[in-house]
């Protein structure tokens, strides 16, 4: 079939501010869906129009009714770029699509703050929880936000002030170019005095504070930032685990026996778009987990609860597996070998000899690498000092054949 939608990009003004082609389409069209705000700017009498509904599966539902029909959807900025059109194009065959964008958020922000677009983090924290920026805020950091809402601003402040970064420079663009732009600046700390248009995008620049928490993206975050009951892959181990893990932009991993969730976590973190499931039946834990997440910029985590023999069927097929409990377990790890795709890879952690010898036995029997990880730290005898060593961990690496 033929395109039968077009997704046109509009700015503040609404479809006033089209050059004549994407307005001969907004014309020439059946039916025009976009947001009251974009409506509202101005009337489109000749024409059938509906304001985009919520839930988004009963509008995908109406949208894909009129095929067959000259559908326009306006949609602010770029819509290929955390817009309608980057979730449409998962439910609609793109040959039945015309994107026509209009400068996005990004790029308008950019422009206004003269902020090389390459050198930026980007992100939306439309709809999403603010907990996601974690990752982002790093010392001397540029970053550009969609927000959801004026709140949305007192939300990032507030974190920002949190984790010891209260002098951030930030700069809330709203209504950009339209008839109602504003341009505010002001720190972090500032920003609790203000009100903000719902309608803004948020420029940060980072600014570290003495005491600020300092939380890289690369793996091997110090234990403390976790809370924990003792059942965490420490530190050096985790970097090495993830290393080994390699995490990769949308990747899926299963978090086996999580514990408080810091492999999984700083999986998340690794990569843009990375998933990951963890397993956990302890309780207490289980809410660890969750607590973990939120804090360390990784909310989109799904916790699954139970006996972890019984809950790893009807999940989707990971990426990678991470196997820190049940080790010994001959049935979670054939349900996970099982599961795992072609190519997957999958890593495993013992510090018992019962595990030992279960890793050595499937090394035996599916290859892959052992690798014997001995960490020391330093402790006081006395008066003296000594590097006393912590349990050692044996680690078994394996990818899956692709045949």
């Amino acid at each position: 079939m033929s395109a039968w939608l077009t997704i046109v990009g509009v700015n503040d003004d609404g479809p006033n501010g089209l050059a004549s082609g994407p307005r001969a389409l907004v014309n020439a069209a059946d039916i025009v869906v976009g947001s009251q705000r974009i409506l509202d700017r101005e009337e489109l009498s000749d024409t059938e129009t509906h304001i985009w509904a919520s839930p988004f599966e009963d509008m995908l539902k109406q949208i894909k009714s009129w095929r067959g029909k000259n559908v326009v959807i306006l949609a602010t900025g770029n819509p290929m770029h955390y817009g309608v059109g980057a979730t449409l194009i998962r439910h609609i065959p793109p040959e039945e699509m015309t994107v026509i964008p209009a400068p996005s958020a990004f790029s308008l922000a950019a422009a206004r703050l003269g902020w090389p677009v390459q050198n930026l983090d980007m992100l939306s924290l439309h709809g999403r929880p603010v907990s996601l920026l974690h990752p982002f805020v790093q010392p001397d950091a540029k970053l550009l936000a969609l927000m959801g809402d004026g709140q949305t601003v007192h939300k990032a402040a507030s974190l920002l002030c949190e984790r010891g970064f209260a002098d951030s420079k930030l700069t809330v663009l709203e209504h950009m170019d339209g008839p109602y732009e504003r341009i505010v600046r002001l720190t972090a700390l500032e920003c609790r005095s203000q009100d903000f248009a719902d309608f803004n995008t948020l420029g940060i620049e980072c600014v570290a504070g003495a005491k600020a928490i300092l939380l890289p993206r690369v793996p091997g975050l110090p234990d403390d930032v976790y809370t924990h009951d003792g059942q965490i892959t420490k530190r050096e181990v985790r970097a090495v685990t993830l290393a080994a893990l390699g995490p990769t932009p949308g990747a899926l991993l299963w978090d086996v026996g999580a514990g408080c969730g810091s492999v999984a976590i700083e999986w998340i973190r690794a990569a843009s778009d990375a998933r990951a499931i963890a397993f956990e039946q302890n309780k207490p834990r289980i809410k660890m987990i969750a607590e973990n997440a939120v804090a360390l910029g990784a909310p989109g985590l799904e916790v699954v609860a139970g006996d972890v023999g019984k809950t790893l069927n009807g999940h989707t097929a990971p990426d990678a597996i991470f196997l820190g409990g049940s080790v010994t377990s001959k049935e979670v790890f054939k349900t996970c070998w099982s599961a795992l795709k072609p190519g997957g890879r999958l890593v495993a952690n013992a510090v018992t000899l019962e595990g030992e010898a279960a890793l050595i036995s499937r090394h035996e029997s599916h290859g892959g690498e052992l690798v014997r990880i001995d960490i020391s730290h330093v402790t006081s005898i006395g008066t003296r000092r000594a590097l006393r060593p912590r349990m050692a961990v044996t680690q078994w690496r394996v990818t899956k054949d692709r045949a």
